[in-house]
């Protein structure tokens, strides 16, 4: 079965940098566009970044120049590099497939990391 893993979220001060990992387990990346999201409370979830299998990637305007995506196909992994930090980046981050990936009839989201920004 198919598990997400998300690693790397902390508390930072703005303008500091964080590096955020996601790893899958019982599935792929490999040929699919894998995208970084964030939710923080009281919104909606929203798309940060994504890579294409290629490896061309895209970035919301709001973390354009900020954020770094990356991948490693061989290992699964997708790393999302954050720096200038802003109070606004505060939310928990997820990564996952494009599309995403389904268990029955419901779509798989893994646990997230947390990141927080605030001096």
């Amino acid at each position: 079965q198919v598990q997400l893993v998300e690693s790397g979220g902390g508390l930072v001060q703005p303008g500091g940098s964080l590096r955020l990992s996601c790893v899958v387990f019982g599935s792929t990346f490999n040929f699919y566009a894998v995208g970084w999201y964030r939710q923080a409370p009281g919104k909606q979830r929203e798309l940060v970044a994504r890579i294409e299998h290629d490896g061309t990637t895209n970035y919301a305007e709001f973390v354009k120049g900020r954020f770094a995506i990356s991948r490693d196909n061989a290992k699964n992994m997708v790393n999302l590099q954050m720096s200038s930090l802003k109070p606004e980046d505060t939310a928990l981050y997820y990564c996952n497939r494009i599309p995403e990936f389904w268990v029955g009839r419901t779509a798989y989201w893994g646990q997230g990391t947390q990141v927080s920004v605030s001096s």
